[in-house]
């Protein structure tokens, strides 16, 4: 039986963290030790991955236009992207080394359509949306970010994959020259992930190219990341240079690092804690910070991160202790 929860759009803005706060992640750091086939596609010219590059074209779509997101300086300043080290701020201090132009994604596996196609070829086809979601870490505190992105069925329909296809794995680029913290064995490398069919279908999963109408900066992502908004955040595959379509459930980074901490669905669930803490209840950043954000109020934790109505009928008779 399913339990009522609240709409996405229901979400409160005094829940959401101000924009004003995330430039500022050094402060509450200090703070808080005072006392995380190119014929499928046609072509277009090749964008440039300045952070302040506006992305053209980018239509309001029906997700999250009440809310208030969190703030741009805080978004590029608290970010877990262990390529660029373990700290929170580290990957905003270390990923000007990655060079996301020119970029290509390599499509295989059990699809009519694979090959090597450019970044700007898979994108170009299909109508940029910004998509204002409600982002819960595993770690236990949220944000509200305004992605740029496309939906993830969108790629998944011009492949063509095969009725073999049950999952779709996806793969980040492993370099250490641009990504310092592959050097380290923090992780085994390449970062993976991967979703179910009919998640990866599901409306909501987007492929992210940009935030706040800007291109996506390094730190989170660039230039091609999955944004999967009822999982935990872990699950937003970043850097993204391979998509497979496979018949058998594809490994996760986090699932073979902890398998009893980090399960291969990793939806936002309070019922099922952390080996180490609880889930049931999460710190919104707030934009105050220093202290005030260190000790914000928490929030209840929703099932699904509030997206139950649109995401619990996939799930419907399973065990979600079981498969979380």
């Amino acid at each position: 039986m399913l339990i009522q929860m609240k709409k996405a759009s229901d979400v409160l803005s005094s829940e959401i963290t101000r924009k004003s706060f995330y430039m500022n992640r050094r402060k509450f750091i200090q703070a808080a030790g005072a006392v995380s086939g190119a014929a499928l596609f046609p072509s277009i010219a090749p964008p440039a991955f300045a952070a302040s590059a506006k992305l053209e074209n980018v239509q309001k779509s029906q997700w999250g236009g009440s809310l208030q997101p969190t703030s741009l300086e805080s978004i590029m300043s608290h970010n877990n992207f262990y390529e660029f080290g373990t700290g929170k701020s580290d990957p905003k201090e270390n990923a000007h080394t990655l060079k996301p132009k020119p970029w290509t994604v390599e499509i295989a596996g059990h699809a009519k359509n694979t090959g090597r196609f450019n970044f700007e070829d898979l994108v170009k086809p299909h109508q940029l949306e910004e998509r204002i979601y409600r982002m819960r870490c595993v770690e236990a505190w949220s944000m509200v970010i305004p992605w740029v992105g496309i939906p993830l069925a969108s790629l998944i329909k011009k492949a063509e994959p095969t009725g073999n296809a049950k999952y779709v794995a996806f793969e980040t680029l492993v370099d250490p020259k641009q990504m310092p913290g592959q050097r380290g064995r923090s992780l085994k490398w390449p970062y993976v992930e991967g979703l179910r069919m009919d998640e990866a279908m599901n409306p909501l999963t987007i492929m992210a190219v940009g935030i706040y109408g800007e291109e996506l900066p390094n730190q989170n992502g660039a230039p091609l990341r999955l944004v999967v908004p009822w999982k935990y955040g872990f699950k937003g595959i970043k850097s993204i240079v391979k998509i497979t379509f496979t018949e058998k459930e594809p490994p996760s980074t986090w699932n073979k690092q902890a398998p009893q901490e980090y399960g291969f669905y990793s939806n936002v669930n309070p019922d099922v804690n952390h080996r180490r803490w609880s889930q049931a209840r999460e710190r919104p950043i707030t934009g105050e910070g220093g202290l005030a954000a260190l000790f914000a109020k928490k929030i209840d934790t929703l099932k699904f991160n509030g997206y139950a109505e649109e995401v619990a009928h996939l799930y419907q008779g399973m065990d979600l202790k079981k498969f979380f």
